[in-house]
């Protein structure tokens, strides 16, 4: 049997499709330089807007060397609590009907508090 192995593609080894009839998108290098000195370029279609910053290797925020950058000035929203969720949901007197039901049921004996193991 040892003698007799099938032979196939490795997974993701070649591709059976051609490359004709594709049109690749025309591409830009970008160069961003970071504060310590690195200059690196990434390559962008040119249609893009490159951000005016970009993350370089070394883990600091690298600048848009030509500062031609859209800048990226969009409104912060506010974080939403629990407490905003819940008033899109229900009014505060509805709340207090709530918490009265569930105390008298817990009161009454009805309702047990579960206790974590």
């Amino acid at each position: 049997m040892a003698e007799r192995s099938l032979r196939g593609m490795k997974i993701g080894a070649n591709s059976l499709e051609s490359d004709q009839g594709v049109a690749f998108v025309g591409r830009k290098q970008v160069i961003y330089i970071c504060p310590v000195g690195h200059e690196f370029g990434v390559a962008m279609a040119v249609d893009a807007e490159p951000p005016a910053t970009w993350e370089c290797r070394c883990g600091r925020e690298g600048k848009l060397q030509n500062a031609v950058a859209a800048e990226d000035n969009k409104p912060v929203k506010p974080p939403r609590t629990h407490w905003d969720m819940l008033m899109e949901r229900r009014t505060e007197d509805d709340l207090k009907i709530l918490l009265e039901e569930r105390l008298e049921l817990l009161r009454s004996g009805k309702l047990r508090m579960r206790r974590r193991k």
